[in-house]
Formats: structure tokens, sequence, C-alpha cells
């Protein structure tokens, strides 16, 4: 094992262009938690770089040569004798033990109780941080946000290829049980739907257990790619399902609805946002906290919105809203409402702004 971990030790960490993100890394011991593709693996490398190189140690333990047993004993031992103070264990197995060094990073897709380690969540790209990677900021950025998604890689992938990417990609990631559960949630995303649901469409199609869709279903939600919300002061109602990333839907369906992949957009950008937000009948994300209600309406047709804010008066009254922001894809106005203040606000600009 000491011949291999000298191979990890000596081998120079390669990071193409890095764009910053709005997580970092400090001094401080981490786990950093996201789905594949969300760039925690860069994330990690960049960080080592501005490291000196005979100070950390990286080991990225999906490689098949380590084997766990004679890793536990010699590991300690590599990191005093060469004094690593930096280490970072890649595709963390729980069956690893901790050594003692100055600064520990473990990196997975499943978050554990781990005390020692400050916990960093990371999503694929929020809106801000996908501009990095565009040539110009102008319409053209939001709609090749629309095209590609969240995910870094996908602007290396040319596009009669995306699709397959993103597919290969979910397999490796998944359980076969895991990525008939995606597929379906594409199906369904910005609307209600149960894990019971999901269930009775899926055993017809394929031989599953209850408890072993719930289960696959709730790890789904622990490791991100899926995403529920709950409907405002009614914990048990059924809740609304989202994506991880809008991509998914173009690669997993050929359902088009842009009204929900649109949704999908904006709640994406709350979740990353941690902004506290429920769902309501006739309302797609309320805020409690802000005062505020967002409807997604990527093409505003004036009259239509004045019906809808109409059905949901009695909720803006009895809940005292003071703002209800109207997100579209490009138009920008403000509207009279005797009780609230409504705008219509593009998603870039409102993006941008949040």
């Amino acid at each position: 094992m000491e011949i291999l971990l000298e191979e990890f030790y000596k081998t120079d960490l390669i990071v193409e262009k890095f764009h910053e993100r709005k997580v970092q890394i400090d001094k401080k011991s981490y786990q950093i938690n996201g789905i594949t593709n969300s760039g925690k693996t860069q994330l990690a490398k960049n960080y080592l770089l501005g490291l000196k190189k005979s100070s950390y140690l990286y080991i990225d333990c999906s490689d098949i040569r380590i084997n766990i047993k004679l890793l536990n004993h010699s590991l300690n031992s590599f990191c005093f004798v060469n004094k690593i103070q930096t280490l970072i264990l890649d595709n963390y197995i729980q069956d690893i033990e901790f050594v003692n060094v100055s600064q520990l990073i473990v990196i997975s897709d499943i978050h554990y109780e781990i005390d020692i380690l400050e916990t960093l969540h990371l999503y694929p790209l929020d809106y801000e941080e996908f501009l990095a990677y565009e040539h110009k900021y102008d319409s053209s950025a939001l709609n090749h946000f629309v095209q590609l998604g969240a995910f870094a890689s996908m602007h290396k992938i040319n596009a009669d290829e995306r699709i397959l990417y993103i597919q290969k990609m979910l397999q490796l990631a998944l359980t076969p049980i895991e990525f008939d559960i995606v597929i379906l949630a594409a199906k369904f995303i910005s609307q209600k739907i149960s894990a019971y649901t999901m269930y009775e469409r899926l055993k017809s199609i394929r031989k599953i257990s209850k408890d072993k869709l719930y289960s696959s279903f709730e790890l789904l939600i622990k490791k991100g790619y899926i995403h529920q919300l709950q409907k405002f002061e009614h914990s048990r109602a059924v809740k609304k399902i989202y994506l991880c990333d809008t991509s998914l839907k173009t690669a997993l369906s050929t359902e088009k609805n842009f009204a929900r992949l649109f949704e999908n957009m904006v709640f994406l950008e709350l979740l990353k946002s941690q902004k506290e937000c429920y769902y309501y009948e006739g309302i797609d994300f309320y805020l409690p906290k802000d005062d505020t209600i967002l409807l997604c309406k990527p093409f505003v047709d004036e009259r239509r919105l004045f019906k809808k804010l109409e059905s949901i008066e009695p909720f803006i009254f009895t809940r005292r809203v003071k703002q209800i922001t109207v997100i579209s894809m490009n138009k920008e106005s403000s509207i009279s409402h005797p009780i609230a203040k409504v705008d219509i606000i593009p998603f870039d600009i409102w993006a941008l702004g949040d």
C-alpha cells in the first residue's frame, strides 16, 4: 500500500481553467457534498494547487487498487513521515479511518454525520456562476442556460452528444431503481406527486417492492438529485417535485412543457439562495419571511395575469403579502394592484439581483 500512497503523493494534480464558485474552502476541515458533476473534485483540487506540493495528499477512494484494510494500516504513518498537513479523501468510503492531520477534507455524494467536519454543499451552477462560462452577457446567455442547464461540464460537450452524456452520467452515479425514479420525476417536474404514486407507476414496468421504492426515493432526496417542496401550512399534503438540474428533463423525457421547466429553474435559484419557501394552490412559491409571492410566467399575458391575481387575492389579503414578483423570460414592467406591489421581472435580472 505504501507504493500506491507514494504514487498518489507524487502525482501532479491538473485542473483545467477553473471558474470561482460561491462556495470556498479555507483552512478548516470539511466534508463536501453534492451530486455527480456538481464540481466537488474541481473545487478541492483547485484549493490544493494553492498549497505547497509536499504538504498535501489527494486520494480518490474509488481507485480499485486501494485495499481499505491496508490503507487504514498505512495511511497514518505515511502522513506522519511525509508531514502531510492536508488530506483529501475523494469519493469517500465510510470504512476508511480518519488520520491525524491538520486539515481533512472528505468528498462524497452523501452527507455523513461527522462531528469534526463542517459541511459544504455544492450544487450545480447557479445563473450567476454560469455566466462565468459565457462569452457575452446578453439575452443569448439566458437562452444558453435553458439549453445547457447548470452542469459546468456541458460547456465542453458537443450539442449532438449532450443527451447521451447526461444519461450515461446518471447511469454511472445511480442504481437502476434510482435511475428509473429520476426518469419518472422528469415527467412530473413542478407537479405534485407522492412516493406512493411513483411506486404505482413503476411497479407496472419493473419488479419493485414498496419498501425499496421508498428507500431509493429518500436516498435520491438525500443525495440531492430530486427535491420536494412542501405546501404552506399543510405538511402532510402531497409535495411538489423538482429535478437537481433542468437539463435532466430534456435528457430523460420527450414531453415538452416549458412553463414547468421554467418553474424548476426558479426553484433551483431559490434552493441555492437558501430561501424558505412553500407552494400553495395557485401560487408557485410563497416566501413567508419576505412577505412575497413568486409566480413563474415565462411568457406573460397581462390579462391572464390579472385573472390569476384575482384567484389568489384571499391568500394575498389574509397573509398580508407585500410583494408579488412575476418572473418572466424577458418582459419587465409593473402593474397596479390594490393590495400588493406587482412587478414583472426577467429571470436573469431576478436571479442576479437576488
